[in-house]
C-alpha cells in the first residue's frame, strides 16, 4: 500500500488506519523534539525561549519586517512579542526603527551579533535537516514538505508560500 501511494495513488491514503496516524502524530512530536533541542540548548545559555529564536528567524528572513507583520506570522499576542523583542533590542540583537512613511510603524533589523546568533541557531537546525533529508531521499522529502504544506492553517499558508517565494 505506502508503495502505491508513493507511486502517485493517493487514494491509498485516504484508507489511514487510526494506528498508523497515531504513529505520524508521535512522529511529530518526537521529531520537533530534535529539531528544537539543537537551539534549545544554545538559547538556554543566554537565559532565551523559543519565542526568542521564532522572532529572530523572522526578523532574519524579512529585514526591515514591521512588528505588526511578525505578530501575524508568530501568532502571539502584542504583549508577548513585546516582551520578546525588549529583551533582543536591550540585548543588542535586534534593532528598531521608525518607519519612513509611517512614524508610528517600527521596522526590525537584525544587528549583527543578531545575524551571528540567527546563523549559530540555523546552522545547528540545518545540519539536522540536511541529514535527515539525506537519508530520506529526494521523493521522501518532496512528500513531507507537501504535507506540511497540508496541515498549515490557511492564514498560515500565506504567510509560508510568500517567504517561500522570497516576499514577507
Amino acid at each position: 500500500m505506502a508503495d502505491r501511494a508513493i507511486g502517485g495513488n493517493s487514494q491509498a491514503l485516504l484508507f489511514l488506519t487510526d494506528e498508523q496516524l497515531r504513529k505520524g502524530i508521535e512522529a511529530m512530536f518526537f521529531a520537533y523534539r530534535g529539531f528544537t533541542a539543537d537551539p534549545d540548548r544554545i538559547l538556554a545559555d543566554k537565559e532565551y525561549g523559543r519565542a526568542h529564536h521564532r522572532a529572530i528567524h523572522f526578523i532574519h528572513r524579512c529585514p526591515g519586517t514591521t512588528v505588526n507583520n511578525l505578530l501575524s506570522i508568530l501568532g502571539v499576542t502584542k504583549q508577548s512579542l513585546n516582551r520578546v523583542l525588549r529583551t533582543l533590542i536591550e540585548d543588542g540583537l535586534v534593532e528598531s526603527r521608525v518607519g519612513r512613511q509611517d512614524k508610528r510603524e517600527r521596522h526590525l533589523h537584525l544587528t549583527p551579533a543578531g545575524a551571528s546568533m540567527e546563523r549559530e541557531l540555523s546552522d545547528a537546525q540545518r545540519d539536522r535537516m540536511r541529514a535527515a533529508y539525506r537519508s530520506a531521499g529526494p521523493v521522501a522529502v518532496a512528500g513531507f514538505r507537501q504535507v506540511l504544506e497540508a496541515m498549515m492553517d490557511e492564514d498560515m499558508r500565506r504567510h509560508y508560500l510568500a517567504l517561500r517565494d522570497g516576499g514577507a
